[in-house]
């Protein structure tokens, strides 16, 4: 049974929440026991503890009022863009639930913390460290240049 994601937007916004918590929890875990943790590897990643003060790739370094703000008007977007706009496709809803998941956790993180928690890092190529909030944001990019893709042709 395919769910229609237009008809429903409660799933969207459960996937969000989902998403939030989920970040939430491993960043909580990673800051309570980081010591224990930093520099274990798990075949493809190992856990490291930084605090980035900037955006991804940390740029914008020491912008918290402005990544706030940004975080903020992209999350009332996106909210009102799965609420309320009708001519999206199932794809578009479910990109926009992955990257709002990920604005928001990403941003509850900047501001109470005033930096984010990121603590994957890759061991099998030079990348910088990143979290489950980067991650989902990542997939709901994916999810968009596909449907660009896929209904250019």
């Amino acid at each position: 049974m395919i769910i229609n994601l237009k008809k429903n937007r409660f799933y969207l916004i459960l996937i969000s929440i989902l998403i939030i918590l989920s970040d939430q929890f491993t960043k909580n875990i990673i800051n309570i026991n980081h010591k224990s943790l930093i520099n274990n590897d798990l075949i493809f990643f190992s856990i490291d503890y930084v605090k980035n003060y900037g955006a991804a790739f940390n740029i914008l370094n020491g912008s918290r009022i402005f990544l706030s703000t940004v975080s903020i008007i992209v999350t009332l977007v996106l909210i009102y863009f799965i609420l309320n706009k009708n001519n999206l496709s199932n794809l578009d809803l479910l990109s926009y639930s992955f990257i709002l998941g990920g604005t928001i956790g990403n941003a509850i993180d900047r501001v109470t913390k005033g930096y984010v928690i990121d603590f994957i890092n890759l061991n099998f190529i030079n990348f910088p460290v990143f979290n489950i909030a980067d991650i989902s944001i990542n997939i709901g990019l994916i999810f968009i240049i596909y449907g660009l893709i896929k209904y250019k042709q």
